[in-house]
Order: structure tokens, then C-alpha cells, then sequence
């Protein structure tokens, strides 16, 4: 039986390694301008949430680890995605609990973290399937 995978299971697979890699570096260009850049990045940036800020930007380089696992086809890089999915819902939910706490923050916060929620969940069940799940079914 061959078990190389299907032009389609190469396609997910290089396509959730590019939106990784991509992701991980745009989240490090705009949270390392707002960290590191000059004042009109803050300024423009509103009432980013410190923390938030943060994880993003160190995640980012995580993003790019996964991706190139992804690309590679490691098995370990599906559970960096689950690690990054969990750990980006926590923060998620850290932030929920200082909005309820009344703490100044910006819509686009909740929309990028929505979003990136969903892309690293998305991401970890693709690479679950083309990575692992592969192996039990054999």
C-alpha cells in the first residue's frame, strides 16, 4: 500500500503551512511596531491591551515553527497548533474578564482575536488529519 499522501492531502497541508507562516510573520510586524516602534504605532494602535499585545507578538514566532513543521509534515507540529489554539483561547478569555472588568480596549482586538482563535483551531484539526489521523488509519 502506498502511504505517500494525495496531491490533495499535499495541498492542505502546504496551504495551512503558508497561512501559518504568513500569519506569524504579520503578527510580528504589527505587534512589534506597536512594542518597539515609534509613538504614532502606539497612538494608532488605540487601547491595545498590554497583555494581549504581548502574547501576540511572542506567539507569532510560534507561528512560524508550526508552519514550517506543517510544511515538513512533522507530526509534533499539530500539537504546537493545539498549543497555540488553547493557549489563544485562554488569553481570549483573560481578555473577556478584563473587558467585564470594565478595561479599555478596541473592537478590532476582539475581532483579531476571534479570528486568530479560529484559524489556529482550524489549523489544528487540518494538520490533525493530514498528520496523525493519517497514521491511524494505516
Amino acid at each position: 500500500m502506498n502511504q505517500s499522501p494525495s496531491v490533495t492531502n499535499k495541498v492542505i497541508t502546504w496551504l495551512a503551512a503558508t497561512v501559518a507562516v504568513l500569519f506569524g510573520i504579520l503578527t510580528i510586524k504589527s505587534g512589534g511596531q506597536v512594542l518597539f516602534g515609534d509613538e504614532s504605532y502606539r497612538l494608532a494602535a488605540g487601547n491595545y491591551v498590554p497583555f494581549v499585545l504581548w502574547f501576540n507578538f511572542t506567539a507569532g514566532f510560534i507561528y512560524m515553527i508550526a508552519g514550517i513543521g506543517i510544511a515538513l509534515r512533522k507530526p509534533w507540529a499539530a500539537g504546537v497548533a493545539l498549543l497555540i489554539a488553547i493557549s489563544t483561547l485562554l488569553v481570549f478569555a483573560a481578555f473577556g474578564l478584563y473587558i467585564f472588568a470594565e478595561g479599555a480596549y478596541e473592537m478590532r482586538t476582539v475581532a483579531a482575536m476571534t479570528l486568530r482563535s479560529t484559524i489556529w483551531t482550524v489549523i489544528f484539526v487540518l494538520t490533525y488529519r493530514q498528520l496523525i489521523r493519517r497514521w491511524d488509519i494505516q
